[in-house]
């Protein structure tokens, strides 16, 4: 269930993954639900994000030492690659959640699955030769960019904007790495 609902945020939003619908993916009974989530949807829903931003985390493992451009390429190169596989009709269930839940709960899980990228993405960077402060901005901007580059390219149904915010982010960390 926790697989599905994760699936379901990220091609639909929080509003699209009804309880139904993540039982009929997820091909489970109603009652199971309240058996293993007995905080109900929001439980289930912030299952699902830590579950996304888990996975996100493991794309970037054997980074360590690693230029930054090879890092950010990678980060980005894992979002182009989701894009095209899916003709751009899924994006971040993390972002899916942020912008339309009213749980706080739910919305403290998003905020630490970001705190996480930018954690791992910062402690990459600095692997890789950049200053602590300026690898935290970078890994930041590296995340707000690529979020709000899939949107669009969501929106769209086009990768292209998506391409345009990758070009000028790894020409950002180039220039952040010569110094």
């Amino acid at each position: 269930m926790i697989q599905a609902t994760a699936r379901l945020l990220a091609q639909r939003g929080l509003e699209g993954a009804s309880l139904a619908d993540i039982l009929d993916v997820a091909q489970a009974p109603r009652g199971s639900m309240y058996h293993h989530f007995p905080g109900g949807k929001d439980q289930l829903v912030g299952e699902a994000i830590d579950l996304a931003g888990r996975r996100s985390l493991a794309s970037m493992d054997g980074l360590d030492g690693q230029s930054p451009e090879a890092i950010a390429g990678r980060f980005l190169a894992g979002w182009r690659e989701l894009l095209v596989r899916t003709d751009c009709r899924v994006g971040c269930a993390v972002v899916a959640v942020t912008v339309a839940t009213d749980s706080d709960d739910v919305r403290a899980t998003a905020a630490a699955v970001f705190a996480s990228w930018i954690e791992r993405l910062t402690q990459l960077f600095v692997a890789g030769g950049l200053p602590e402060s300026a690898a935290s901005d970078l890994a930041i901007g590296l995340i707000a960019s690529t979020e709000g580059a899939v949107a669009i390219s969501r929106a769209q149904r086009d990768i292209a904007p998506f391409e345009v915010v990758a070009k000028q982010v790894l020409d950002q960390v180039r220039s952040v790495s010569a110094g």
